[in-house]
């Protein structure tokens, strides 16, 4: 996608003969420079223009030019065959010198062209500073949905695998922050990927750093202090809500009430919380309210003809939200440098450096806070023993207390029980901390040599990256005591009859290492291009590519291999008539010898239907495209992430087992695990997508969009169903089953993007839409089911199965007479259990009742989209970005809405079955015992994922030249305030905002400024 596609149109302008267009004033001064090529020539003809003054000026033979304009004012210097620069209006009074190329060149497969002679389709691409100083944000893919059709965030053309590759090397996304990425390039469709080979089968997200540009050293600063805010926390019952709700579970269940009336007035009443604790998690006594995020960047950038260099160094540090004990100290902090060189060593050979490092700390407790909030149940125990309550004169207490190594405040002892000796309060105030280290380091060069001295149009690209990273914990684990109360009432007043130590304090000082892992990256690929004319208007190139990447992992004994080689050919008829054709070859060691090598034929037809002459001079079209590409990518995606040995025949023995298949005094067993296959082989990925993109009525309107229809064929499974049953056995474990090539996956969508801006009065407005919706479709499965309704081939790839219910049962006579239920497993069916409706009529609810009930989808709806919005008001801008999907569906699973047995109870609760609520229950009877016939998979529990979220707000404030002055060292200085994940509208939006066992989900508020020296 084009975000902002703007285009100055020179030729209109040359005819403008004087060289100075503005009137002088005595606010004002004049700029008289002189414009260069790289090689000291003058530049005729060019541009230079004050936009906000609306003023410009024109070069003469010489290159020589004159503007005035206010102090400390942006010109843009614009020339047909070099790329665009923007200056301020004092920093030059010499030379400019451009450089030859385009300023709207994309980032695509092994090379860089310009961006409308981009042929493949289902290519999209956003310069990403485009947009950064409207929308700051911290991840370098946040917000693009809304910018680039067909990727919704976690998959592209629905498929999830993408390969991310930055600067050429696979990295992750995260691995690059926005404020250094020059561009962002999505490759969708066959033809865009295959030259990346096997690994790039399911889409591939091209990141490009910055480069230095030849000029002045520009320096820019950037810092950021945030506030994030939670948006919800999940409700669970207080202490007396709860011991009545599992009274009258136990009630159900046909069991005396555990809690008496007395006990849980006491705990409702809150007069002693430490003897009748009610502890809540999410109460503002254990959390803050809002926690921080601050952050840096210094970019520099600059250079000559001969070098050129771009440097960033930034940094952040993100709070946390608990606010006791050790967990005050819990934060995250990150450290980069990055480095980029471009040289030019002499006129035929010219080099790049890049560098990249990042230390990474976070420090944390050695508790699962957010897990206990989840499980804990409020009347457990109390978190903290309050010395004061001691009995007086009770010494034996007082001593056996005063012993304690945690003493909290100088007034608390650690709470706990017999049963829970260790928990979240206890370890986040004695159990010690843990730091997590992470150090990676990136680094890539390339060489470029021109070979015209060889064979005209030749050129020569080899690349090189190695990435090593390394992480680990260190931490202190302390032993800590807690202590149980025994409480009596003397005189009206409760106080501590005697304590209960569980466990020893022990404080060893020693540093535990733990969770070493490395990994290490080695990236090459070398090119062959070509480049001819071989008559008029028949262009020709070629590249011809070898290049792989392999991955170690510690843990890990065989590495992750990717190599292939590529040959791309293309031909165009008068710029406006093309043919690309790519072959891959592909290789894997996850197969046997003789099935390793894959090929990935692919090819796409374009017409530039802007070009023709019947177009020229059209009012409506500036510029039409239409693609048509088709082809095969040969994948080995799909197995497990460090599968080697799927095709080969693999026993495996264990000790002390039921039988032994050799002789001696030891006894083992001899298991199988899977037959062989020395025919396994690539999964292919077919495909055809046709593509129009182009821009109308004077390029205030561009548009993409794609259509696409393809197959994910002979995908690896282990099919027990095709093979006999005696194949395959539960005790002991084994199989004789093979892993073959067998399932087949369709797709068949269309994404688009379509963006318009254009001036009304003083406000440049900008809005845009992008999107995709596609359909998935299990076109072949091995599968056995005895009733055809319960088929997976011919449904969804992502469908969600499970049991029709009908309501709730009103009465045991009800159950008597209905299909039995007893095959779902757990206890009798009784009035309050969810009803279930027969399929096959057999008169037994079992799991041949299951039925396609929808799409699951969190990230993976059917159609989802993005809008974004700027306005800008001389130097206010205003900017918003929302997001949406629907079509999919998700389960209230989990233990916040299944709950049974000892389990802590949620709001949802007060909602369950009973004779009085029959008539508006949303929720079965309550149980102590095992529910699972009520908490299974079925419509019961779906609920829609529709959703559209506020994702972005933002306003951005340039502050006026005239204020910074003529002779300030600030040569512009922005400042913005923003929002993010701000709002979801959904009829499920409760849900859809809150975290289960995690921390919240939560707002950003958000304050920045950028500087320019």
């Amino acid at each position: 996608m084009k975000y902002l596609r703007t285009k100055i149109v020179l030729f209109a302008l040359i005819a403008l003969t004087s060289l100075n267009l503005t009137a002088q004033s005595e606010e004002q001064i004049v700029v008289e420079a002189r414009i260069l090529d790289a090689s000291g020539e003058p530049v005729q003809g060019a541009i230079v223009q004050n936009k906000q003054e609306d003023v410009f000026a024109i070069t003469d033979e010489t290159g020589q030019f004159t503007i005035s304009v206010n102090p400390g004012s942006f010109l843009q210097i614009t020339a047909e065959g070099f790329k665009s620069i923007s200056i301020t209006a004092d920093e030059y009074q010499e030379d400019i010198v451009l450089v030859k190329g385009s300023n709207s060149e994309v980032q695509i497969a092994f090379q860089k062209v310009e961006e409308g002679e981009i042929v493949a389709g289902g290519t999209s691409h956003i310069n990403l500073p485009e947009i950064l100083d409207k929308n700051y944000t911290t991840y370098s893919l946040d917000g693009l949905n809304a910018f680039i059709g067909g990727f919704n965030g976690g998959n592209i053309w629905g498929m999830g695998n993408y390969l991310v590759l930055v600067d050429g090397v696979p990295r992750s996304a995260g691995s690059a922050l926005p404020v250094e990425i020059e561009q962002v390039t999505f490759l969708k469709g066959v033809t865009a990927a295959a030259l990346y080979g096997s690994r790039a089968a399911q889409g591939v997200i091209l990141i490009t750093t910055k480069r230095g540009e030849i000029g002045k050293q520009q320096i820019s600063a950037r810092v950021d202090a945030g506030l994030f805010v939670p948006k919800r926390y999940p409700q669970y019952l207080g202490s007396a809500e709860y011991m009545t709700y599992y009274n009258e579970a136990r009630a159900n269940d046909g069991i005396s009430a555990l809690y008496s009336d007395e006990e849980i007035f006491n705990h409702a009443s809150g007069s002693n919380p430490f003897r009748y604790p009610s502890v809540n998690f999410y109460s503002d006594e254990y959390l803050k309210p809002v926690y921080e995020r601050y952050d840096a960047t210094v970019e520099i950038s600059g250079g000559n003809e001969s070098a050129r260099y771009y440097t960033d160094i930034g940094f952040f540090r993100t709070g946390n939200q608990i606010d006791f004990g050790e967990a005050v100290n819990n934060k995250t902090e990150r450290f980069n440098v990055r480095g980029n060189v471009d040289l030019k060593l002499n006129d035929w050979i010219s080099a790049s450096l890049g560098a990249n490092a990042i230390y990474y700390s976070g420090r944390g407790v050695n508790a699962n806070y957010w897990g206990n909030a989840a499980t804990v149940r409020p009347n457990r125990f109390s978190p903290l023993i309050p010395l004061s309550f001691i009995s007086e004169g009770n010494e034996t207490a007082r001593i056996l207390a005063q012993n304690s190594s945690n003493i909290i405040d100088g007034r608390f002892l650690l709470g706990g029980s017999q049963i829970d000796q260790t928990n979240a309060f206890a370890s986040i105030y004695a159990g010690g901390y843990n730091t997590f280290t992470s150090r990676e380091f990136q680094f890539n060069t390339s060489i470029d040599a021109d070979l015209n001295r060889a064979l005209k149009g030749l050129t020569l690209n080899t690349t090189f990256g190695v990435d090593y990273s390394t992480s680990y914990n260190q931490s202190y684990n302390n032993q800590y005591s807690v202590y149980g109360a025994n409480w009596i009432n003397v005189n009206g007043q409760d106080e501590i009859g005697s304590l209960i130590r569980y466990g020893e304090d022990a404080r060893t000082g020693i540093q535990n290492i733990s969770n070493s892992f490395y990994q290490q990256t080695i990236s090459f690929s070398s090119q062959l291009n070509y480049e001819t004319e071989l008559a008029e208007n028949h262009n020709l190139s070629a590249m011809l590519v070898a290049g792989g990447w392999q991955q170690t992992l510690s843990g890990q004994y065989h590495r992750i291999s990717s190599a292939n080689l590529g040959l791309q050919l293309a031909y165009n008829y008068k710029n406006r008539y093309y043919v690309l054709f790519n072959e891959a070859v592909v290789h894997s060691a996850r197969f046997a010898k003789g099935q390793r090598t894959g090929y990935s034929p692919t090819a796409t037809v374009a017409w530039k239907i802007g070009r023709e002459p019947f177009l020229e001079n059209s009012s409506i079209v500036n510029d039409l495209e239409l693609s048509v590409s088709a082809g095969v990518l040969s994948t080995d995606l799909g197995f497990g992430a460090n599968q080697y040995y799927a095709h080969e025949t693999i026993y495996s023995q264990t000790e002390g087992a039921w039988f032994s298949w050799r002789d001696g005094a030891l006894t083992r067993s001899t298991n199988s695990l899977q037959a062989g296959n020395p025919e396994l082989t690539f999964a292919r990925r077919k495909e055809i997508n046709v593509e129009l993109k182009g821009s109308l009525f004077n390029n205030s309107i561009s548009f993409q969009t794609a259509f696409f229809a393809n197959r994910m064929k002979g995908n690896i499974i282990q099919p027990g169903v095709l093979y006999p049953n005696y194949f395959q056995t539960g005790f002991p474990a084994s199989s004789f089953v093979p892993y073959i090539n067998y399932n087949n996956d369709d797709r068949i969508g269309f994404d688009f993007d379509i963006t318009y801006s254009k001036t009304i009065g003083s406000i440049d407005w900008t809005v845009g839409l992008a999107g995709i919706y596609y359909d998935t479709k299990a076109s072949q499965r091995a599968e056995l089911f005895e009733n055809e309704y319960q088929n997976r081939e011919g449904k969804p790839i992502d469908a969600m199965f499970g049991l029709r219910s009908d309501g709730f049962f009103s009465s045991d006579d009800e159950v008597a007479s209905a299909p039995n239920q007893d095959a779902l497993g757990g206890r009798g069916t009784t009035a309050g259990d969810i009803r279930y409706i027969d399929q096959n009529g057999d008169g037994i609810i079992n799991n041949e009742d299951e039925v396609y009930l929808g799409k699951w989808g969190w990230s993976g709806a059917p159609l989802s989209a993005g809008i974004h919005l700027s306005a800008k008001w001389k130097n206010l801008t205003f900017f918003a970005l929302a997001t949406g999907q629907t079509g999919a569906h998700a389960m209230k699973n989990g233990s916040y809405f299944w709950i049974d047995g000892e389990d802590k109870y949620s709001t949802v609760v007060r909602d369950r079955w009973t004779p009085e609520t029959a008539a508006t229950a949303t929720y079965p009877r309550l149980t102590t015992q095992n529910g699972e016939r009520n908490f299974r998979n079925s419509d019961f529990w779906m609920y829609s994922t529709d959703r559209i979220d506020l994702a972005k707000v933002q306003v951005s404030y340039d502050i006026p030249a005239g204020i910074l002055g003529s002779d300030s060292f600030l040569k512009n200085l922005n400042i913005y305030v923003s929002g993010a994940n701000l709002f979801t509208f959904s009829s499920e939006r409760e849900l859809m905002e809150l975290n289960i066992g995690n921390a919240p989900q939560t707002r950003f508020y958000n304050l920045g400024l950028k500087a320019l020296f």
